[in-house]
């Protein structure tokens, strides 16, 4: 369930970071297929609120930093994240790959917390609030395999799993039984099953009760042979974090 104008909100907010340049009323309710009066109706209530400005007459819309100003705040009090971000950096830093903080979303999908991008041009890239299939990526697997087995059960059942790569798994039993393996050597693993080129490894971790997982991504050539290695730096990550709480 959305509620509809609070969606319009953010859709404008991802407009304006997509194209990068002040809009138009016309080109803002083309985009998001808005009738005009619609969005000039949310211009106008944004511009009072002190978020966006006029350039110029008829030269578009821009938000103001009042925006940036209170994401920052937000973010510098994140209660999670103040936690956890310097062991973040540390793991990073040490398997020299990007690191994701994620949490299971209704329903069934993933969404990323945070990201601390690896140092290498190649590598993976994405960003905070991006969400993915839990069935198919190893932050995924590690916060299923926290879940009580009918819950999960209930889970894998409900949804469509579709093969994202000639790698990925669909069958509920057999997600189950390398959920059972993966708890037993100790590391997810998502080798090729959402992207045919990219490898991820993850460990759950409880903080504040809450359920939560890391992994540490990268390209598959330079990554998969690297599991146990990443793996034991994950779950001392994981423990050094837990024991903050």
């Amino acid at each position: 369930m959305t509620v509809k104008m609070a969606l319009r909100v953010v859709e404008l907010i991802e407009l304006f970071a997509k194209e990068k340049q002040p809009l138009a009323l016309s080109e803002m309710a083309r985009l998001l297929e808005m009738p005009v009066s619609t969005c000039l109706g949310l211009l106008r209530t944004l511009e009072q609120r002190g978020y966006l400005y006029e350039t110029g007459r008829r030269q578009g819309f821009y938000p103001t930093n009042r925006l940036l100003a209170m994401a920052r705040v937000i973010a510098a009090h994140d209660p999670v994240l103040d936690r956890v971000k310097p062991a973040l950096t540390e793991l990073r830093n040490a398997a020299g790959e990007t690191v994701v903080l994620g949490k299971l979303q209704p329903p069934g999908r993933v969404v990323y917390l945070d990201v601390v991008d690896a140092p290498q041009a190649i590598r993976y890239v994405a960003q905070a609030g991006e969400t993915r299939e839990a069935y198919a990526n190893s932050l995924g697997r590690a916060l299923l395999s926290v879940l009580k087995p009918e819950a999960r059960h209930a889970l894998l059942a409900a949804g469509r799993l579709e093969r994202l790569t000639d790698t990925t798994l669909t069958e509920p039993d057999a997600i189950e039984r390398e959920i059972d393996r993966s708890l037993a050597r100790g590391w997810f693993a998502n080798l090729g099953e959402s992207v045919s080129d990219l490898a991820g490894f993850a460990w759950p971790l409880r903080i504040n009760g809450e359920s939560y997982a890391i992994s540490v991504a990268g390209p598959r050539y330079r990554l998969e042979a690297r599991a146990e290695e990443v793996a034991a730096m994950l779950r001392a990550a994981c423990l050094s974090i837990e024991r903050k709480n």
